[in-house]
């Protein structure tokens, strides 16, 4: 291993002498190791190709997106070392690197006095997150989304993913179906839902932007010293899509009680809401067309949909997508899904009071 990661190093041009690496162990998708030189550390990660079939198409997005981001924020007197990703090319001028094993390595410097956040978040913390998310959005305001490539194709068409679901239903392949009737009742019921924003990005009446499409709180870099979100990261699934997700995801996993498979708990926290569409807002300054913000309550509706129809696709066709806890983990999924969709639903009148309060002092 010593020797393929010698290897692997010089391809890239790093200041000093190397002191040590270090695996991350955080990412569920690629191989992450940091890479001490002494004045400098760096990332250095292995695409998955399994997930990311494409590399050279997904490093064309990442490095057109954080060129621009850089322009943007010099233009705007920031710190661009700070405050977005900077990738290395190799020593051929290339994005990443090809080992003999086919395996695609790339790299980029690592922001030192730097931390993330996985759980128990305050609000002052969930406000950060959010904004720094807006900021994306505004700083990629004029970028044009519908250039970049598609990582994971249709990943948010939300009518696709019903499709899927109701396939799955057709098929039955894990022999699941009697147990789950009221939960594709639900979902019919729904049905609506999906394609409200497809139909409007090709309508026109709302933008095609660049989307971060995984917009976790652990995405987001916070600074040591001010505690302030200071840069997006794990921008693999950077994509043409609709602000409207990146938000609605943006709620679900970030202002809301319980995991994603507690029934018993999940439910949503309005006061994180609050927190999160202030600083979504603050960060967006003005960018977001009048229908985006209509729809950003909505939105938590069906992004949350969205998974839970996934979970459920999942459960019929016998658990191959997701990784899986105990008998039935995605059925819980769902279920709990199912609750914070009701949820949202039941506050939806105040969710919507909430938006247009901080739209008046934003």
């Amino acid at each position: 291993m010593e020797n393929d990661i010698s290897t692997i190093l010089s391809q890239f041009p790093f200041e000093g002498k190397l002191i040590e690496i270090q695996p991350i162990n955080e990412g569920l998708i690629n191989t992450t190791l940091v890479a001490d030189f002494g004045e400098k550390k760096y990332v250095i990660q292995k695409i998955n190709t399994n997930v990311f079939k494409n590399p050279d198409n997904l490093m064309d997005n990442i490095v057109s997106v954080t060129e621009y981001l850089k322009k943007s924020i010099e233009a705007e007197g920031g710190n661009a070392d700070r405050q977005t990703l900077r990738f290395l090319k190799t020593v051929d001028g290339k994005p990443f690197y090809i080992d003999e094993d086919g395996e695609c390595w790339r790299s980029y410097v690592y922001l030192d006095n730097s931390y993330t956040i996985s759980s128990g978040c305050s609000l002052d913390e969930i406000y950060e997150a959010a904004r720094a998310f807006g900021k994306f959005q505004y700083l990629l305001g004029d970028f044009p989304g519908n250039e970049l490539f598609e990582t994971i194709p249709n990943f948010h068409h939300t009518p696709t993913r019903y499709d899927n679901l109701m396939k799955a239903v057709e098929e039955n392949k894990a022999g699941r179906l009697d147990e789950v009737q009221e939960e594709i009742n639900f979902f019919k019921d729904r049905k609506h839902n999906t394609s409200v924003v497809t139909s409007l990005l090709k309508s026109g009446e709302l933008p095609v932007r660049v989307t971060h499409n995984d917009t976790k709180i652990n995405n987001v870099l916070f600074d040591g010293d001010t505690k302030k979100a200071i840069c997006v990261i794990d921008l693999d699934t950077i994509m043409p899509g609709s602000s409207l997700y990146d938000f609605g995801d943006g709620i679900r996993t970030s202002a809301t009680f319980g995991e994603e498979d507690d029934e018993e708990n999940i439910g949503l926290n309005v006061e994180a809401f609050e927190a999160y569409v202030k600083g979504f807002l603050d960060g967006t300054d003005g960018k977001l067309f009048p229908k985006e913000i209509e729809l950003l309550p909505f939105s938590v509706i069906l992004l949350t949909q969205e998974v839970a129809m996934r979970f459920l696709t999942d459960y019929l066709d016998g658990d191959v997508y997701f990784k899986t806890s105990f008998d039935k983990h995605n059925l819980v999924r769902t279920r709990a899904q199912i609750k914070l969709i009701k949820d949202v639903e039941s506050k939806m009148p105040q969710l919507i009071e909430i938006t247009k309060a901080a739209c008046r002092r934003s």
